[in-house]
């Protein structure tokens, strides 16, 4: 026999799924395990749509097959949970609540997270083409309608909106779905209301506001959950729990908006089951006093901690001493870049100071009065435990936008508005991701990517990720993966540039972390940075050289051979003068971020094992990357770095992205101050040497010159046809080469750096080489190579292979190259290739002993054969050792005669 079932206390979902599953399972009979709720129970015995058994009528030992809808918690089955460990009998199971640990399983499990389980068997039925009737459609309505609150609860799915739609067009009647599910509410239902909400108890647990509401009645009253709907639409609260008395046994209904409490989690202690945001559970034979205080046990051991002060503050806090003068405060405001700091007396916190007050002492001039002198000593402070809903109403109540985190009178750390809005803004995502019915686009803010970390970085450098996060959190420090890696990572490209950064010591991180990989590791005590280095063993290298191989023929090339992993302290920075290098401090991973140079870079990733994969997105860079914009953070990036300016375009060209408006004013206006002439020749060749390697360096030169930047390198630099042939051609011929030689890596920086200032007059040239400080090796290929070039070319000679080789032989591969860039010459061009392809390597077969034992002395006399040897060999008419051989004999027979 098979008998379809569903759950004690059934609802109108519970119907529905039983007469869908009748019509996958022909022969099975109906039966509930137990009651009903009052609005089925009104249903059935108005409209009489199906035959349902009694289960008293049913011989349990018969039943070869269980169709379980609904439901897959035992306690909820009610005698048919004696048949779950029977041998011999199948179970299937239909359901659209999440698996939970002690449920029952089946040989046939269809599970799906949507609105109701009536959706599920809608979708079977359209697609097995099982068409319900009319009637049949209409008591699927009314299950999907109840369980999603008409299309209203956020548990409600698209899925559940097209199966409401299929159900309609195979002629539902919705008339008599609204009549049962009526939203108005009867005089007794609005009596218990009054109850609930009169008899309701708050609790507080980890700042999520939980409220307990009791009611009792005589009779039965089916339906609760809408009360609980109700009074959650009525209170400004997380969470609801209503306990209902009737008939003996108590049914109890959950509802949750808090992430941090799961309501499903909470009734299965009770034997009942649900999601996350709504549950249910029916209890017997207990007290409503007892049920409730089990409750409360229970709901505050399923309190997930909520975030508290030390999760989003500010560490370490700049700080000043009490005596500090009012002249130095605004100092240090200026220079670190804030508007409030505390006072410190003693080692311990004395109270706050803001920009504000520093400037109205300084306008009354008390410039020389002592901090605390004006700071606020009564400003309200929280501990590192003080949870973020309090934080929020000491804020707002005592309109502070600076909170002090105060351990034992020692500041700890600091929290600002920002840091809050963001907090609370990130909380508000959480709900909006639980909300399935919400279908705008998820903003990124908040998100976690460690899914993505797994799927786009190699296992092994995932594991190095997960290493971290662990040994961060036995040193109890943060740490983050930040930098270009996470950049790319978004833009879907792979980037193995590993830079760690850690809220602490990050030189006691990295010989930690360097000592679990058994690796090496170099350390930078003055700046706080180690660098961990992986050798060959590493079978990511092995794995990456086996790849190279595959694919271009070549191995791993000598910097590849080790994996380096950089790992540096957060720091923050200030200049003492404009374009001049930072002056760097400890501080925090926001600080640390803030003092890179554009949004799309302050991404990071937080290691810590409990948030791991956590996006931190403090700057808008997750926008930036959507948008394809490059964007400076502040105002002052370019003052405090012009170098910023060439960057800013580098990536534009080599992403494809464009910068944005204010980001193009703030390059000219840096023009305009004259500040480029302060930067140092090193750090603008360096910036030059990245556009030419990492860019199409033709496009990347004349956006700098539409900007005047070229003109930083020499005024009488303009990108002109001229200049752009000229680095077109150099252009051609590096793409050229390196299809054909994939061995030999020439200087790309110095060949555009030639080809850069070609146009420009010898004495022009010199300053401009001397203006860039390029290595000893570059400043001379530079400067003597562009005019070494020239002579080149108007010695070439025409159908002479030995005279071009003797021409080109021992000439340096960058002026070659730049020599074959330059020419006009199609013929000198193909010169110099067929130098480059063919006679370079062309060497004589005989050698030196050879010569002997054709009879040459060894002496002066070899090195003029070889010489001969070799021209004929250019010229082509020498093949074979058998011809060298012979050209040999016949110049000693020829100076036999001669003597």
């Amino acid at each position: 026999m098979d008998i379809i079932t569903s759950h004690i206390n059934a609802d109108f979902d519970s119907l529905a799924s039983m007469v869908a599953a009748k019509k996958l399972y022909p022969d099975a009979e109906m039966v509930f395990p137990g009651s009903q709720e009052k609005k089925l129970r009104d249903f059935i015995e108005a409209f009489k749509p199906v035959e349902i058994k009694r289960i008293k009528d049913i011989d349990l030992s018969k039943i070869t097959r269980l169709i379980i809808v609904d439901t897959k918690n035992a306690p909820r089955i009610g005698q048919f949970a004696e048949l779950i460990s029977k041998h011999g009998i199948s179970i299937h199971i239909y359901d659209h609540h999440p698996f939970a640990k002690g449920d029952i399983r089946g040989s046939l499990e269809i599970i799906e997270e949507v609105g109701a389980t009536a959706t599920i068997f809608s979708e079977i039925l359209k697609d097995k083409k099982l068409h319900p009737s009319p009637m049949e459609a209409t008591i699927l309505c009314l299950g999907i309608y109840e369980e999603t609150g008409s299309l209203l609860f956020p548990s409600t799915t698209e899925r559940d909106l097209l199966a409401a739609a299929y159900l309609i067009k195979r002629g539902a009647n919705l008339n008599i779905v609204s009549s049962f599910l009526r939203l108005e509410m009867s005089r007794e239902e609005l009596d218990i209301l009054t109850e609930l909400v009169q008899s309701s108890k708050e609790m507080v647990s980890s700042g999520i506001r939980i409220k307990i509401a009791k009611a009792s009645r005589e009779g039965y009253l089916g339906d609760a959950a809408h009360l609980a709907h109700r009074i959650m639409d009525m209170e400004d609260i997380d969470a609801l729990f209503v306990l209902l008395r009737m008939e003996g046994k108590i049914l109890m209904v959950a509802r949750s908006r808090a992430p941090e409490l799961n309501a499903a989690d909470v009734m299965r202690e009770f034997n009942g089951g649900g999601h996350s945001t709504a549950a249910a559970a029916t209890v017997k034979e207990e007290s409503l006093e007892i049920v409730e205080e089990k409750l409360t046990r229970v709901i505050l051991d399923n309190v997930k901690p909520g975030k508290v002060a030390s999760d989003i503050m500010t560490s370490p806090v700049v700080s000043i001493n009490w005596d500090s003068t009012v002249r130095e405060i605004e100092t240090i405001m200026t220079k670190y870049g804030v508007n409030v700091l505390p006072v410190i007396k003693n080692a311990k916190y004395a109270g706050l100071i803001s920009r504000e007050i520093v400037e109205k002492a300084l306008f009354h001039g008390f410039g020389k009065s002592k901090a605390i002198d004006f700071c606020t000593t009564d400003a309200a402070t929280v501990s590192p435990d003080t949870s973020i809903r309090q934080i929020e109403q000491m804020m707002i109540e005592h309109n502070q936008r600076f909170m002090p985190v105060i351990e034992k009178d020692i500041i700890v750390g600091a929290i600002t508005r920002t840091d809050l809005l963001r907090t609370i803004y990130e909380e508000f995502l959480k709900r909006r991701r639980l909300d399935k019915s919400d279908t705008r686009e998820k903003p990124s803010i908040g998100r976690n990517i460690a899914v993505l970390l797994k799927e786009k970085f190699p296992a092994e450098i995932y594991s190095i990720l997960k290493l971290a996060g662990e040994i961060a959190d036995q040193l109890g420090i943060n740490a983050y993966l930040v930098g270009g890696s996470v950049r790319d990572l978004l833009r879907g490209e792979e980037n193995l540039d590993i830079d760690i950064v850690v809220e602490g010591d990050g030189i006691s991180f990295a010989k930690a972390f360097a000592g679990r990989l058994n690796a090496k590791i170099r350390t930078h005590e003055r700046f706080g940075t180690a660098k961990v280095i992986l050798g060959p063993e590493f079978g990511l290298l092995r794995r990456l050289a086996e790849a190279r191989v595959q694919s271009s023929g070549a191995g791993l090339k000598t910097q590849d051979s080790k994996l380096k992993i950089d790992v540096a302290t957060a720091r923050t920075e200030y200049y003492e003068s404009p374009a001049s290098l930072p002056k760097v401090e400890t501080s925090s991973i926001k600080k640390d971020l803030y003092r890179r140079d554009f949004t799309i870079n302050t991404l990071a990733v937080k290691l810590n094992l409990k948030d791991f994969g956590l996006l931190i997105d403090f700057f808008g860079g997750q926008r930036d990357l959507r948008e394809k914009i490059i964007r400076v953070i502040h105002n002052l990036s370019f003052i405090e770095d012009p170098t910023r300016a060439f960057r800013a375009i580098r990536f534009s060209e080599r992403f494809g992205f464009k910068l944005s408006k204010h980001t193009e004013t703030l390059i000219k206006s840096t023009l305009k101050l004259d500040l480029f002439s302060r930067l140092s020749g090193t750090r603008l060749y360096e910036e030059l040497l990245l556009a030419f390697s990492e860019t199409e360096p033709v496009k990347t030169l004349k956006t700098l010159s539409e900007f005047g930047l070229l003109k930083v390198i020499h005024p009488g630099l303009l990108f002109n046809n001229e200049l752009e042939s000229a680095l077109q051609s150099m252009f051609e011929t590096l793409a050229w080469f390196n299809l054909l030689f994939l061995e030999e890596s020439p200087d790309r920086g110095a060949l555009y750096l030639m080809a850069l200032l070609s146009t420009l007059k010898e004495e022009e040239r010199n300053a401009a080489v001397e203006r860039l400080a390029p290595p000893p090796r570059v400043r001379e290929v530079t400067t003597k190579g562009i005019a070494q070039s020239r002579d080149i070319l108007n010695k070439l000679p025409s159908n002479d292979p030995a005279g071009l080789y003797h021409v080109l032989n021992g000439v340096n591969l960058e002026i070659l190259l730049f020599s074959m860039a330059q020419s006009k010459s199609k013929q000198k061009q193909k010169a110099i290739s067929q130098y480059l392809i063919e006679l370079r390597k062309i060497k004589p077969i005989l050698k030196g002993k050879d010569l002997q034992k054709i009879g040459f002395k060894p002496g002066p006399l070899y090195s003029k054969l070889f010489s001969e040897l070799l021209d004929e060999k250019l010229s082509g008419r020498l093949k074979t050792r058998e011809d060298e051989e012979r050209f040999i004999m016949e110049k000693y027979l020829k100076k036999s005669m001669d003597k």
